[in-house]
C-alpha cells in the first residue's frame, strides 16, 4: 500500500516575529505593481487592436 505525501506550499514573510513598518510598506508597494498591468502587455494588446480594425477597413 502506497503512503500518500502532502505538500503544503508556506510562505513566511518576516520570520516569526512581526514586520517593521518599512518591510510592510515594501510588501505593499510591492503588491500595487504587481496589480497595475504592465505597460508592454497594454501596448500589445493595442496594436492587434490596431492591426484587426485596419485589417477589416
Amino acid at each position: 500500500m502506497k503512503t500518500k505525501k502532502i505538500e503544503l506550499n508556506v510562505d513566511f514573510i518576516g520570520g516569526q516575529g512581526s514586520l517593521t513598518i518599512d518591510e510592510e510598506k515594501a510588501l505593499s508597494a510591492y503588491f500595487k505593481k504587481r496589480k497595475q498591468p504592465s505597460n508592454k502587455k497594454n501596448l500589445i494588446q493595442k496594436n492587434k487592436e490596431k492591426k484587426l480594425v485596419n485589417s477589416i477597413a
